[in-house]
């Protein structure tokens, strides 16, 4: 038995090093799960230098978790190249079309994700921190690797001036939005995030329901619901419920009298972490979405004001791209859209 051990010692050992000395594929270092993983990740990515992580965070964001991950490896660079979803999805698209493999990593909402994977762009990938999420932010590719995975989380609800608004009059469903108080003083993001929230009303009480807000006389403001957060803190709307937890947040932290409330459904604006299939730094790549989904990454999320999906903040979480194809949600934002015209006036913006 003493012999024994030492020869699996050995044994074990030499698998190792025979996995760092030969040339792997992409697709085995995807669905790598041994103990060394994160050493034979980490060994590559330096040899490779860098990872460029196309990404749709906000650049102040973006920064900090790239300078978390170059002080944890050192020696790995991280380029990023950072827009809109839409805009994302369009160059990685056109860079696929003309063979110009640029992308390693990928941080996007899931539209563009979905896109991806259906162009056969992404790489299925397992994790270490894999069995930490639950299901539903997982995009399975089979039963032990995924596409994607849901890393953070924004959350769009209730944002209000303190100010201006009594503690009574705050609205603490969406039935509150009929409150006499909030007539002629809220507005409503134009843009997909104004459109989604229309949704989760559609969701929990109906078109029906939704037509009778027209009522309160809502203005319609042609910008993202991050700008938005500006007019309440201003002043020049009470309120919008169309407004992301995050970016209240960062405003009531720079001494904006501003709060967030969450509606009956929260719609959920997930941000997946996901390889792409032509990575050129694929050690590099593995290891950063690694690294998005630990404990590090996770807490620096947090700390951002963002959601992890991991954890249970007290409601009801929605993701209306969840149980469908992309046509089909397109379609279903096509309608909130509409009926979102239909029962606001034009504002600002």
């Amino acid at each position: 038995m003493k012999l024994i051990i030492p020869v699996l010692v050995i044994l074990g050992l030499s698998a190792t090093n025979a996995w760092s000395q030969t040339a792997k594929s992409a697709a085995d270092l995807g669905a790598y799960s041994g103990a060394d993983r994160e050493k034979i990740l980490f060994d590559g990515a330096k040899r490779e230098g860098k990872v460029v992580w196309y990404t749709t965070l906000a650049t102040d964001q973006n920064k900090q978790i790239a300078a978390a991950f170059e002080k944890k490896y050192p020696g790995v660079s991280v380029d990023t190249f950072r827009t809109g979803s839409s805009a994302l999805a369009q160059r990685l698209l056109t860079e696929a079309k003309a063979r110009r493999h640029i992308a390693d990593a990928i941080e996007t909402t899931p539209p563009g994700l979905m896109t991806f994977r259906d162009s056969q762009l992404l790489l299925p990938y397992t994790s270490p921190h894999l069995a930490a999420f639950p299901e539903d932010a997982k995009e399975r590719a089979n039963k032990i690797l995924v596409y994607w995975t849901t890393v953070r989380e924004s959350y769009v609800g209730l944002s209000y001036n303190k100010r201006h608004l009594a503690a009574a009059d705050v609205p603490k469903s969406f039935d509150g939005l009929m409150r006499p108080a909030l007539k002629d003083n809220m507005g409503i993001a134009g843009e997909d995030t104004g459109a989604r929230s229309i949704g989760a009303m559609v969701k929990v009480k109906g078109e029906a329901w939704v037509r009778e807000l027209r009522k309160q006389n809502m203005r319609i403001h042609m910008m993202a619901g991050s700008a938005l957060t500006q007019l309440v803190a201003a002043g020049e709307i009470f309120a919008s419920p169309s407004q992301f937890y995050s970016a209240t947040n960062v405003a009531a932290k720079r001494g904006a009298p501003v709060a967030w409330m969450p509606m009956d459904l929260v719609v959920a604006s997930a941000g997946g972490a996901a390889v792409s299939v032509n990575a050129p730094h694929p050690h590099a790549a593995l290891l950063f979405t690694d690294f998005l989904m630990g404990p590090d990454g996770q807490k620096l999320y947090e700390d951002l004001f963002f959601g992890v999906a991991q954890k249970d903040y007290g409601f009801k979480r929605w993701y209306p791209e969840k149980g469908g194809t992309l046509a089909q949600y397109e379609e279903a934002l096509d309608g909130w859209h509409r009926l979102m015209k239909e029962i606001t006036r034009k504002g600002g913006g």
